[in-house]
């Protein structure tokens, strides 16, 4: 079965990213549409389980935008204005409806990661 998840790990700490605010989009020609927004839980994901499930599924191209500079201000951070890092977009593409799709962000106020994850 289909789903899209996603798992932030705050790197400077050394601890999930818990209270991070995420915002999915669907990408297409016509411009965006934002499917959900959230605030990644105690261990750095979505409360509600997949982001996108069998039913939600849908080959096409997506954005997953992440708060990182209010993440580490919140946090406590002292960030210079504007931040080297305000959001992370990470624009994927679903190939396979029926795929498992996971996208994993590894942050810190000065870089950040991503890849496919399972």
């Amino acid at each position: 079965m289909g789903h899209l998840s996603t798992h932030v790990l705050d790197t400077m700490h050394g601890c999930p990213a818990a209270g991070m605010k995420v915002t999915l989009q669907r990408v297409t020609d016509a411009g965006t549409q934002t499917l959900k927004t959230f605030t990644l839980n105690h261990d750095g994901r979505n409360d509600g389980g997949p982001l996108l499930d069998a039913a939600t599924m849908a080959v096409g191209r997506y954005r997953l935008s992440f708060e990182v500079a209010e993440y580490f201000r919140a946090k406590g951070v002292t960030l210079p204005e504007p931040a080297f890092i305000d959001v992370v977009p990470i624009d994927f593409g679903i190939a396979d409806a029926a795929g498992r799709y996971h996208v994993p962000l590894l942050v810190s106020p000065w870089s950040y990661a991503t890849y496919r994850g399972s």
